[in-house]
């Protein structure tokens, strides 16, 4: 990721996120949403999908699974079941033989499966597109309706939170409501009051994408960050200990200073 050249002096971090203003914080985020256009300009989902449908079953397996493994086994899932009546007619075992290297795959297949027979029995087997809807499906909280609604439907109904999101909201000292990097809920509200509504899904694929390149969990690479002169975390990790994780100095793993 390039720095970007600031058209302004850069925003100073601040000591404490929790207590800085509402008018500083947008300040900050509307530079960190520069910066990850700058570095991320074609940010999007990872998960390999033509359809609604094979989206949701691709966020399904995603639990607890990586991208790149999700991608190894779709191909095989979707040549055999293609649409939402062959999800609702699939037999356990098979499907779970398919998808038992993604994890859970037990769990999975009860989600998909049941899935299936949701959106045929209700939706006309076709994945429903308002958040409404689509919490009445097997499998589906929040957080994969709104991958499906971002990235496939184009619309902005709030911030995907994952694993990746929720360290780098803290980190960046974008939540101020939440108990830690796992409280998805308010991690969400608290992204959605500092970024645009139509930047939602972008900023949610691009802070995937840079928990993925830069910040990682383990080794942040703060030098190289385009994000450090606005975050409050930067060049605050100890390097990782031998068959330990880095963290902040004398902090947890992503809290915020």
């Amino acid at each position: 990721m390039k720095r970007p050249s600031p058209k302004s002096p850069p925003t100073r971090r601040p000591k404490n996120p929790k207590s800085e203003s509402a008018e500083a914080r947008r300040k900050r985020a509307t530079g960190i949403l520069a910066a990850l256009r700058g570095g991320y300009p074609d940010a999007d989902c990872a998960l390999g999908h033509v359809s609604a449908l094979e989206l949701l079953v691709s966020t399904i397996l995603s639990a607890q699974c990586t991208d790149e493994r999700v991608n190894k086994v779709t191909p095989s899932v979707f040549s055999r079941y293609r649409s939402a009546a062959d999800f609702a007619k699939a037999k356990p075992a098979e499907l779970e033989k398919l998808i038992q290297s993604t994890g859970f795959f037990r769990n999975k297949t009860k989600s998909i499966i049941g899935a299936g027979r949701v959106i045929c029995e209700r939706f006309g087997g076709k994945v429903p597109e308002t958040m409404e809807d689509l919490l009445q499906v097997p499998g589906v909280a929040r957080k994969t309706a709104n991958v499906i609604l971002g990235t496939w439907f184009k619309k902005n109904e709030g911030v995907v939170v994952d694993t990746h999101i929720g360290r780098l909201a803290h980190r960046l000292g974008l939540t101020w409501r939440s108990r830690d990097d796992k409280d998805a809920v308010k991690i969400e509200r608290d992204l959605m009051e500092v970024f645009p509504r139509d930047d939602w899904t972008f900023v949610g694929h691009a802070l995937i994408w840079h928990g993925r390149k830069v910040c990682s969990a383990r080794r942040p690479a703060c030098a190289s960050c385009a994000l450090a002169e606005m975050c409050p975390s930067a060049f605050s990790f100890d390097p990782p200990a031998i068959g330990g994780k880095a963290g902040p100095k004398g902090r947890k793993p992503g809290s915020v200073p």
